[in-house]
């Protein structure tokens, strides 16, 4: 017996230590440190400079001051070529138009008839997602620009794995993807863990009436082939 006890203490003393670092090592795994918020953007607004082409989506919910744009959505080339489709808020009334953006040239459709030609720049007013690519006053200046970055959590976006970061975007940069911001927005986006783009991010914009609303910008489709043409 006297041999046996120091044997069962040595053996109780194992089992508690290797119970405890289990343990201790699940409790790591399930509540790791979260990246840097700062540096993920960095990073994503390197990886946003290199596209070429993507699939985008804008949509407005709530009556935001000064924002007519209430949803668009197409094609988009980091030269600033675009085409798709949007919905224009005048007169209290919603208004369906197609939109294709070659060089300094916009095509817009309304209703009925064809396409009318303008110059880009008398669009700009309204909405001109021309510059939304460019590497030097898009998404990628937006996201390059934005201070307060913190990393709230690992969500998926349309099966990407992706960190979402809550952050403060600057309005005179925004405003190339928004129009009519202005001052400092709150906003989270949602980076690819892999590829470190940026497959979402939602603003929070003041709307009519005191309230909030928000904006919802959705990228996909990365350098997918794109042949845009003036109609």
């Amino acid at each position: 017996m006297f041999r046996i006890r120091p044997v069962l203490a040595l053996l109780a003393a194992l089992v508690a230590v290797t119970s405890c670092t289990s343990t201790d090592k699940k409790k790591d795994e399930s509540t790791g440190s979260l990246p840097d918020g700062a540096t993920l953007l960095t990073e994503s607004a390197a990886a946003m400079r290199d596209i070429k082409t993507a699939k985008f989506l804008i949509t407005a919910d709530g009556a935001i001051s000064g924002l007519s744009l209430r949803r668009a959505e197409g094609t988009l080339t980091r030269e600033g070529d675009a085409e798709g489709t949007a919905q224009i808020e005048q007169a209290g009334a919603t208004v369906d138009l197609a939109f294709t953006i070659v060089g300094d040239k916009i095509y817009l459709k309304g209703p009925t008839g064809g396409y009318q030609e303008l110059p880009l720049s008398l669009a700009a007013t309204v909405y001109d997602p021309s510059a939304i690519l460019d590497p030097e006053q898009g998404i990628a200046k937006v996201l390059s620009t934005a201070t307060d970055a913190k990393t709230e959590a690992s969500e998926a976006v349309d099966g990407t794995e992706a960190w979402r970061v809550a952050m403060t975007a600057n309005g005179a940069d925004l405003s190339k993807i928004i129009p009519g911001v202005s001052g400092n927005v709150p906003g989270k986006v949602w980076l690819g863990k892999q590829d470190k783009r940026l497959h979402k991010a939602v603003f929070t914009l003041p709307a009519d009436g005191g309230a909030t609303g928000t904006v919802t910008v959705t990228f996909q489709q990365f350098d997918a082939p794109a042949d845009i043409k003036a109609p």
